[in-house]
């Protein structure tokens, strides 16, 4: 297996990034993870470390070396990470619960599948062309971006219905798993970039320059349209690449010589933020054992 990655986080006009992105993998399976934690709540970065140590975490356990059930993973690790912030916000004694949205690519097997909640985007380019994207979890999006629908309804377009660490159960979608074919491009990104580049330069960049030299360029882009007060802007670019017959660009990556054993990982595992708890093990397990009980009532109240 052979991929490039390059990854950028730029605080932008902002006080603090929320933004946490990062990628590990094993011999025959990567993961590409990135969060963006919410404005207007408590500690969103923490709820966006929380999230991607906590899918690390299950991740690590899962691909020996692969994955065996990519949606049953996908569908364990989002509701375990919700599970870990809310944990976290009631140990805090938080009024308001920290919040962030996800998204998170699983390549292996010569195939992507990916995951997302909220608003951080995945674009998957091929030949120069836009094979997918997802869609935002948003008023905007579902209303199919009827203003005046919106207007009737009293929402503001840029509204979440969902994100990770809200009262309510996260709302999420599981694509995949796509054939993947040497050069093709994925990026990650939180909405720090698409809200101020459109889709169609995002393509072009990822179609025209190496990655090394799009990334880059697309997060400087996002940063001068977005003026003094630029969100936060993140952005994790994968190129897959088939061994020994597509020509290798910086940044890239061989799991050829890795033993089955072996996990690496550039997701920070140490303390979320300074005062933040170190990340229980324990606490993760409960909530792994809390979640599994819950779908097997929810599948006993289904049968006949």
């Amino acid at each position: 297996m052979k991929f490039s990655v390059f990854q950028i986080s730029r605080k932008g006009g902002r006080e603090k990034n929320e933004d946490r992105h990062g990628y590990c993998y094993t011999k025959n399976s990567c993961l590409f993870l990135l969060a963006d934690g919410m404005g207007g709540h408590p500690d969103g970065e923490v709820a966006a470390q929380i999230a991607l140590q906590t899918v690390t975490a299950l991740y690590q356990k899962e691909a020996t070396p692969s994955v065996k059930d990519i949606p049953a993973f996908f569908n364990l690790a989002i509701l375990t990470a919700h599970r870990q912030i809310l944990r976290y916000a009631a140990e805090k004694g938080l009024l308001d619960t920290p919040r962030t949205t996800f998204v998170a690519a699983l390549m292996q097997d010569g195939a992507v599948s990916w995951v997302h909640c909220g608003d951080s985007r995945l674009y998957f380019v091929r030949e120069g062309e836009l094979l997918a994207r997802t869609r935002d979890h948003s008023y905007l999006e579902q209303a199919g971006n009827d203003l005046v629908k919106l207007a009737a309804l009293g929402m503001n377009r840029n509204v979440l219905f969902t994100c990770l660490g809200s009262p309510t159960r996260p709302v999420f979608d599981v694509t995949g798993p796509v054939g993947l074919k040497e050069g093709d491009r994925l990026l990650l990104c939180s909405d720090g970039l698409w809200g101020s580049v459109q889709d169609t330069e995002i393509v072009y960049e990822l179609s025209q320059k190496r990655l090394n030299d799009a990334t880059p360029d697309l997060v400087e882009m996002a940063l001068r349209n977005g003026g003094p007060h630029s969100d936060n802007v993140t952005v994790v670019a994968v190129e897959w690449e088939t061994p020994d017959t597509f020509q290798s660009t910086r940044g890239s990556i061989s799991t050829q010589m890795m033993e089955d054993g072996v996990f690496a990982s550039t997701v920070q595992a140490g303390t979320f933020e300074p005062g933040a708890d170190d990340l229980d093990d324990d606490a993760i397990e409960r909530s792994i054992a809390e979640i599994n009980d819950a779908i097997r009532r929810s599948a006993a109240v289904r049968k006949p």
